[in-house]
């Protein structure tokens, strides 16, 4: 395996709620959805999916639950916010509170308040929609590519 990540994909609940909270209340750029001529059935996955697309050619998906189970071929089960966090790394203090902020009139529930870390770090998280956790921080030296 090669050290690189090319897509990322979030289940959720609702697709169009979700794509409408990272593209209109975070931001992201995405063309909407795609896909959605697949219309599945009771055990094939349809193919309505968001993507994003972001810094480093890393692509940002969000897939309906219940057709990513189909599709991976793994029992749906409930969800849990605690699986992993996405880390957002920002350039100041300021904006890990204007994007907390944000998050948070776009829908989201704020998990944490921002503080600073005993390692160094000043950061807050929120969960989405569908309780998946970010992390907003601020690193003194840590290097951000745009």
């Amino acid at each position: 395996m090669k050290p690189r990540l090319n897509v990322i994909t979030l289940a959720v609940s609702d697709l169009e709620k979700a794509l409408a909270f990272y593209r209109d209340g975070l931001g992201l750029p995405s063309k909407g959805l795609v896909g959605t001529e697949f219309k599945g059935s009771d055990t094939e996955p349809a193919g309505a999916v968001a993507f994003f697309e972001l810094k480093g050619g890393l692509l940002f998906a969000l897939y309906p639950r219940k057709d990513l189970a189909k599709d991976s071929r793994v029992p749906n089960g409930p969800s849990s916010s605690v699986e992993f966090s996405i880390g957002y790394a920002v350039e100041s203090r300021e904006e890990v509170d204007k994007l907390l902020h944000q998050a948070q009139r776009a829908g989201a529930q704020i998990t944490d308040q921002p503080h600073d870390r005993a390692w160094g770090i000043y950061s807050g998280y929120f969960a989405d929609l569908d309780g998946h956790l970010w992390e907003v921080l601020w690193s003194p030296g840590m290097p951000l590519s745009d």
